[in-house]
C-alpha cells in the first residue's frame, strides 16, 4: 500500500471519528438544556407545577387515591390542583382502576403508575384495604422504608389487607398484623383502625386545635375545620408524635351543631398528628396522619390549608409557610359526592374527567373561601 493510499485513509478515519465526537457532545449538550417533560400517561393525572415557582420548584409530590368508601378519587385531584398551583409542585394523582381505565375505588389490586413514587419529594396516601401485586407494593415501600416524608388521611391507617394473598412478602403491612402490631398504620403512621369514635354517619367533626399548637406552623389559618366524617378512636399515638389537632364529636351532621355533652370529648381524640420518626440511619422521617378527609371534608377551608401547610413542613420547609396559612382555595368546578360504600359516581370516568374538578358540577365557586395570603 502506497504512503498517499495511507495518508488518505487516516484523513477520511480522523474525519469520521472529529464528525462522531462532534455529534456526541451536541447531543449531550441538547440533553442537559432540554427541560424534563412531565411524565403524562391516560391512566393518571399530572400537573406540572413550576421550577420556577417557589417553594415547589417543580417537585414531584405522589398523591395515590384508592378507598371504596370516601371519594379519594375526588379528594386528591382537588389537593394536587392546590399543591401544583400555589406552591409549584409536580403533583401525581394515581386511582384505583379497571383494566380499561375506568377509576373504580373497588379495584383493590390495580393502581398504575406506582414506579412513579420512585422519584417523589412526597407521598400522600388515601388508601383503604388494598391488595397490590408485589412488583407494585414495593415501590411504597422501599420509599416509606427510605425515610422519605408521608402524608396520610383518614383509611390510610388500613390501607392494607393481605386476604387473598397471605404469602406475600408485604402481608405484615395488613392492618391487623401481629408483626409489625397494626401493620402499616400502626408501625409507620402510629395508629390502624380501631373503631368509629363518634356515631358513623349522623355525628360530625369539629377540628379543635389545641392551645399548645397554636403556634405550630401546620395549623396557621386552620382555624375552622369541620367534616361530615365521624371521628376515629385512637388509643396511644408514639412518642415521637405530636398532636395537632383535636376532634369534637357534634350533636349532628351541620357545622352549627355542638359537640355532644358525654365522655367522648373528655378527653377528645387526635385527629391530626405528625411523627418525626427515627430511621435506622440516624435521620428522621417527617409524617403527617390526619383521619379527616372525605372529598366532602375538603369543602373545609381549615382542612385544605391544613394539608396544603403539612406538604411544606413534612418536605421541611415550615419556613415558607404563611403566617395565615397557604392560600388553599377551592380550584375548578366541586361539587364531592357524600360518603358511603359503592357510592362513587359512575359512568366510566377516567383519570383526565378529574383534572380541573368535579366533572358532573357545571359551575366553579363564585369567591374564594379565603383572601390571598
Amino acid at each position: 500500500m502506497s504512503n498517499l493510499l495511507i495518508d488518505r485513509l487516516t484523513f477520511i478515519l480522523f474525519l469520521a471519528l472529529s464528525l462522531f465526537m462532534a455529534t456526541t457532545a451536541m447531543a449531550q449538550e441538547n440533553n442537559l438544556n432540554e427541560p424534563i417533560a412531565p411524565t403524562t400517561s391516560p391512566q393518571w393525572l399530572t400537573y406540572s407545577g413550576s421550577k420556577e415557582k417557589a417553594p415547589g420548584n417543580g417537585r414531584r409530590i405522589v398523591l395515590v387515591a384508592g378507598d371504596e368508601e370516601y371519594r379519594s378519587e375526588e379528594a386528591m385531584p382537588l389537593l394536587g390542583r392546590i399543591l401544583s398551583q400555589e406552591l409549584g409542585f409536580e403533583c401525581i394523582v394515581l386511582f384505583s382502576q379497571d383494566e380499561n381505565g375506568e377509576v373504580n375505588p373497588g379495584n383493590l389490586t390495580n393502581i398504575p403508575g406506582l414506579h412513579l413514587i420512585d422519584d417523589a419529594d412526597l407521598l400522600v396516601l388515601f388508601l383503604r384495604f388494598r391488595e397490590l401485586p408485589d412488583e407494585d407494593m414495593a415501590h411504597i415501600v422501599n420509599y416509606v422504608n427510605a425515610g422519605k416524608p408521608l402524608m396520610a388521611y383518614r383509611t390510610a391507617t388500613h390501607a392494607f389487607a393481605y386476604r387473598d394473598n397471605p404469602s406475600s412478602r408485604y402481608a405484615n403491612w395488613t392492618w391487623n398484623s401481629e408483626n409489625p402490631p397494626g401493620g402499616f398504620g400502626g408501625h409507620i403512621l402510629g395508629e390502624t383502625w380501631v373503631a368509629h369514635h363518634g356515631h358513623h354517619g349522623r355525628e360530625a367533626t369539629r377540628g379543635v386545635v389545641p392551645p399548645e399548637m397554636k403556634d405550630h406552623p401546620i395549623v396557621r389559618g386552620a382555624d375552622d375545620i369541620f367534616g361530615p366524617t365521624d371521628v376515629y378512636s385512637i388509643r396511644e399515638l408514639p412518642d415521637d408524635s405530636t398532636v395537632l389537632i383535636l376532634g369534637a364529636v357534634l350533636e349532628g351532621m351541620d357545622p352549627s351543631d355542638p359537640p355532644v355533652t358525654d365522655d367522648r370529648n373528655d378527653p377528645m381524640m387526635p385527629l391530626a398528628w405528625t411523627r418525626q420518626r427515627q430511621m435506622p440511619d440516624g435521620s428522621t422521617q417527617r409524617i403527617f396522619v390526619t383521619t379527616m378527609g372525605t372529598a366532602e371534608d375538603f369543602s373545609s377551608p381549615g382542612l385544605r390549608r391544613l394539608s396544603a401547610n403539612a406538604a411544606l413542613w413534612c418536605t421541611g420547609q415550615e419556613d415558607a409557610i404563611p403566617a395565615s396559612g397557604v392560600r388553599a382555595n377551592l380550584i375548578g368546578p366541586w361539587q364531592p359526592t357524600p360518603f358511603g360504600f359503592n357510592g362513587h359516581r359512575k359512568g366510566n370516568y377516567q383519570a383526565e374527567d378529574f383534572r380541573n374538578g368535579s366533572p358532573w358540577a357545571e359551575n366553579p365557586p363564585s369567591k374564594p373561601e379565603n383572601p390571598p395570603s
